[in-house]
């Protein structure tokens, strides 16, 4: 499966989440749903991968973890907030680079409809 097609299960999944719980609930609830979601789909998945920072050549546990990542590709940066702030793209788009993941999908559930929460960031920029 490409990236693209991946992309858009992933987004089929949070939708099916959003909609069966709507805005307002803390990540955590999302996360877990979403999870579900993605292993009805078939998809795998890791929750709360740590993400160690490499620093002049040395491995520095610094405490980040990756909400989720799916099939070993995507990033799923997951939010309930009013609206997603540069420092949450700015925090993905980070997490990419060190990660080396060429894809991430920010995630807002606390919107009226999903599709206004998706903020999706490839090789660095923001689409």
């Amino acid at each position: 499966m490409d990236i693209n097609e991946l992309s858009s299960k992933i987004i089929g999944a949070a939708i099916e989440v959003h909609r069966a719980l709507g805005p307002g609930l803390l990540e955590s609830a999302y996360e877990k749903c979403l999870c579900y979601e993605l292993n009805q789909r078939g998809l795998t998945f890791e929750r709360q991968r740590s993400l160690p920072v490499i620093y002049k050549g040395q491995k520095i546990d610094c405490g980040y973890k990756l909400d989720v990542v799916v099939e070993n590709t995507i990033i799923l940066e997951l939010k309930s907030c009013e609206e997603i702030e540069p420092i949450h793209k700015a925090q993905l788009l980070t997490y990419l680079k060190l990660s080396g993941f060429k894809l991430g999908l920010l995630l807002n559930f606390n919107v009226p409809f999903l599709r206004e929460g998706i903020v999706r960031i490839a090789n660095g920029l923001a689409e």
